[in-house]
């Protein structure tokens, strides 16, 4: 496994004072959530990529994920994008089986939830009523000598001098960072090769893309591509109440890009300019908010606990400070990233601020834009709302990362680049290849189990290298079994199955892998096996 730094960013100090709460195996959220004990708690000149934007521990991650396919810089053939990456075939597949799985978890599952799909492009006055137009800014520093721009707790967090570091550590809120900085330019040290201390004055930039709709550029065409996905499910609030004929509380998920005019796009895929995002809005009675935003952060954890993250490199971090200004509570669920520990799943609790913020005056209605009747109990009230809201490409690097693992193998010199996958992430559950090129009957059966096999699973065929060549490439990109056709399978209609992990091998009648892949993904016959070896 890469080592992982100790590094951690600078409001990620493991104290009990700043509200940190480091999840293990023997401390279980639902016994938090029932005592309520959570601890309170850069733009180049260019566009082109620069290896400022990885960590140090990174690059063999990173040329790992560009040689199997899984993302590759964006615009490569032109130098690149910086904060721009394309996923290949093997990282689409795998970015389909999150989202799929979100959603069946999310919308599908569950009887108070259902979906939406807003578009990127909504009215301008969307975003100003949301405040987004107002807020959404980054504080940004210029170096007076390289010209380089910086988004300042990035460019803090980056300081060398121990002293500047722990003066730096000590500040809870980015607004204390941005007036000790701009009290003490002198201190602060540019990244580049000249080492400068000579500073601009800290700007506030807005993150929002901006571009004209339709054909003339006037003012009143500006509009913005979306920032999150969240306020395309606001405005269409009663359009799916009515439509949908569900009573509150009510869960209204949605999957889609959103666009970031970042200063600092960083750390391979984690902060990039266009992502993907995985928003739920629940809506529900304001008295009950609270519980359901409790309930909610314990959903999301052990959703990324069940598709295979590991408990330690997990925790929970309950804001106190620093809360956006539409909410009301926040508990980040974060990872241990080799940059240090980073939130991948943010849960909120926004109140009424959206539905509020979107009202719209009727003189001849004396009612809020957004009021619910309870038909049961008459109520009447402006829903509160709880937010978690996940961008799938955080989720993908910390499954990628985590899965990731470099072993020794018993009798080999080389060691051995396996990716652990939870089978229902892999991006194929089964590969199937015959053991060599001939008899061609070999291939042709090789070809009829796959084609078999591909209608019910995800699958691939590969008779492009030798089987131990073809043995490690699956290991690399996490496909669970290897299925290969030999000799013997022609005699009695059965092959080899070779398991990831173990590197086990074991013989399965054809017919019996057909009828039910997906059983035999989720019963994982070597783990039987095994346990029966220990009973015996």
């Amino acid at each position: 496994m890469l080592k992982r730094t100790r590094h951690l960013a600078n409001h990620h100090l493991i104290v009990k004072e700043r509200g940190l709460l480091k999840t293990s195996s023997k401390i279980l959220l639902n016994n938090l959530l029932k005592e309520r004990r959570f601890h309170t708690a850069n733009i180049d000149c260019n566009n082109e990529s620069s290896s400022e934007e990885y960590h140090q521990s990174l690059n063999e991650f990173v040329a790992f994920c560009k040689r199997r396919g899984f993302a590759y810089q964006g615009s490569s053939l032109y130098g690149g994008l910086s904060g721009s990456f394309d996923y290949g075939p093997i990282g689409s597949q795998l970015k389909k089986n999150i989202k799929d799985l979100w959603w069946k978890d999310f919308v599908e599952l569950r009887r108070d939830c259902v979906g939406i799909d807003s578009p990127i492009i909504l009215h301008s006055k969307v975003w100003e009523k949301s405040g987004h137009i107002g807020n959404f800014t980054d504080p940004l520093v210029t170096c007076l000598t390289c010209h380089k721009r910086f988004e300042v707790e990035n460019l803090l967090g980056r300081q060398e001098d121990e002293k500047v570091k722990q003066q730096v550590d000590k500040f809870e809120t980015a607004k204390e960072k941005i007036d000790w900085m701009n009290e003490n330019p002198q201190n602060v040290t540019c990244p580049c090769e000249k080492k400068s201390n000579s500073w601009d004055k800290i700007k506030m930039f807005n993150m929002l893309f901006q571009t004209t709709y339709g054909p003339v550029g006037k003012e009143e065409n500006t509009v913005y591509l979306r920032p999150e996905t969240a306020q395309g499910i606001f405005i269409n609030f009663n359009n799916v109440l009515t439509t949908s004929r569900k009573r509150l509380p009510l869960g209204i998920g949605q999957i889609g890009k959103a666009f970031r005019n970042e200063i600092s796009p960083r750390d391979f895929i984690f902060r990039q300019r266009e992502f993907e995002q995985m928003e739920l809005e629940y809506f529900c009675n304001p008295k009950d908010s609270s519980d359901y935003f409790y309930k909610w952060v314990d959903f999301c954890h052990k959703w990324l606990l069940k598709y295979g993250l590991k408990p330690d490199n997990v925790r929970l971090y309950h804001k106190t400070k620093d809360l956006a200004h539409y909410s009301k509570q926040t508990t980040d669920i974060e990872y241990n990233f080799p940059f240090g520990w980073s939130e991948i799943w943010g849960i909120a609790n926004r109140g009424d601020y959206d539905l509020n913020a979107h009202h719209i005056v009727n003189k001849k209605k004396d009612k809020h834009t957004f009021e619910y009747i309870d038909q049961q109990t008459n109520e009447r009230y402006v829903p509160h709302v709880i937010e978690p809201s996940v961008g799938v490409d955080r989720i993908l690097f910390a499954f990628l990362y985590d899965a990731y693992h470099v072993e020794d193998v018993p009798g080999e010199s080389e060691k051995r680049v396996v990716l652990k996958l939870n089978p229902e992430l892999a991006p194929y559950k089964f590969a199937v290849f015959p053991l060599q090129k001939k008899p061609v009957e070999l291939v042709h059966k090789a070809e009829e189990i796959y084609e078999k096999l591909s209608t019910k699973v995800c699958a691939d065929f590969d008779v492009s290298s030798s089987i131990g060549v073809t043995y490690r490439r699956h290991d690399e990109i996490g496909t669970p079994y290897c299925c290969t056709v030999d000799h013997q399978t022609l005699k009695d209609n059965t092959i080899t199955v070779r398991d990831r992990d173990t590197m086990k091998q074991i013989r399965v009648n054809i017919d019996d892998l057909l009828q039910n892949p997906t059983g035999f993904l989720k019963e994982n016959p070597f783990i039987q096996q095994q346990q029966q070896n220990n009973l015996a």
